[in-house]
Formats: structure tokens, sequence, C-alpha cells
């Protein structure tokens, strides 16, 4: 079983840097890569004597040109652009099998994440290493024994994760089930929920708790108005 243990991360400025820089760079290969899909599958449709695109023809392809044309984005892992591709490869295997629909361009603030295999980054209790930075603080340790696959470093607001993806049959840490039976529920106005037992779950009540202070509030505006 495939389970993921999506972690905080607290790198220094310098680090939190670095992952958005290597995100940048997956962002850019992998609208690189949808751009050259596009052009190459016309000019397939064009002429059958030209290849179709595939991701591992574009990775190569992208080495090729990378030191010339993008230099900066030897800055950072090479898995940022190569995963980011073979990402690309794997949607359009989803759309060509009416799984998803045809993969769209990655946006800055909503897509800033790259992925590392697993020879390529290192875990040592609450701390990960990524290649040309180093060991970076995680909030805890992973939680599931196995067989590491991958990591993905994603910013969520100002905040930064790691999902890492790990192949186990431990399933230890997981809660053993309990039947407790089976309860009817009612929803209402009055109470949130009534149960079958009798037991009754208070809803919120906003309103009730906030009357109080609206009343004031209102007693404050009509005494300006006085004045």
């Amino acid at each position: 079983m495939i389970l993921a243990h999506k972690i905080a991360l607290a790198p220094n400025n310098a680090q939190a840097t670095y992952f958005a820089r290597a995100a940048g760079v997956a962002r850019f290969a992998y609208n690189w890569a949808l751009a050259e899909w596009g052009r190459q599958y016309e000019a397939h449709k064009a002429d059958p004597a030209q290849p179709r695109p595939s991701q591992a023809a574009l990775r190569r392809q992208l080495n090729a040109i990378k030191r010339e044309q993008f230099p900066w984005m030897l800055e950072v892992t090479k898995n940022a652009a190569q995963m980011a591709i073979i990402q690309l490869g794997e949607a359009f295997k989803n759309f060509f099998a009416g799984r998803a629909r045809y993969p769209r361009l990655r946006r800055k603030g909503v897509h800033d994440r790259f992925t590392l295999t697993n020879d390529q980054f290192a875990l040592d209790g609450c701390r990960i290493r990524i290649p040309h930075l180093g060991w970076v603080r995680m909030r805890e340790a992973l939680r599931f024994s196995g067989k590491i696959l991958s990591a993905t470093i994603s910013r969520v607001a100002d905040r930064w994760f790691a999902s890492i993806s790990v192949d186990t049959q431990d399933l230890t840490h997981l809660p053993k089930a309990e039947n407790q039976g089976a309860v009817g529920v009612d929803l209402g106005v009055s109470a949130l929920a009534t149960l079958s037992t009798g037991e009754v779950i208070a809803g919120p009540k906003a309103h009730a708790a906030l009357l109080k202070r609206l009343r004031r509030l209102s007693r404050s505006l009509r005494a300006c108005y006085e004045l």
C-alpha cells in the first residue's frame, strides 16, 4: 500500500528561497513541455513521419538545451524539471484515457511545488536532506516505515510542506475500528442534531452568542447620533 505523509517544514530564509526557485524551475519545465507537446503533436498530425511527442523525448530535449538557453535551471536539483515533465506525461496519459481534462499551464502561487525521487533526498528523524541545499528541519518525523518512493515539496500560503510517499505494509499506525452500533440522526433548527439515543447536539447559535454585543454596539451608535 502506498501512503503519503505530508509534513510541515521549518526552512530558514535561504532554504525557503531555494524552494521557491526550484518550484519555479518545475513550473517553467512543465509549461515549456506542454507548449512543445502541442507543437510536436500538430507537426505529427500534419506529417505522420514526424515522431509523436513523449515525456521521455521532451526530457532529453530539455537536457540538451538547458545549459545554453536556461542556465538558471542548473542552480537547483535536476529532479525539479525532470519530474515536472514526467508528471505532464502522466497528465496526458490520463487525458487520452478519458480520466482527466487536457493539461493546463501551471501558475505561480497556485502550483508552487517540485518533486524529488528517492535517490535525491534523505531522511534523518525530523530532518530531510535536499540536493544543493542540505538538511531542512521537519515539524515531525515520518510516521510510516517501508520503501520511500518520492517527496514533493509544496507551498501553501507562506508555509512549505514535504509530502513523502512510502510503499508500506505497516498499518499499525491506523486505529482499530470499533463496532459502536448504529444511531439515527435528525437534523433540525432548534438543535443541530437529535440522535435516536435521545442525545441532543446543540448548534453554534452564533446570533444568540453575539446578540448581547450587538445590543451594546447599537446603544453606542444611538448615543453618538444623540450628541
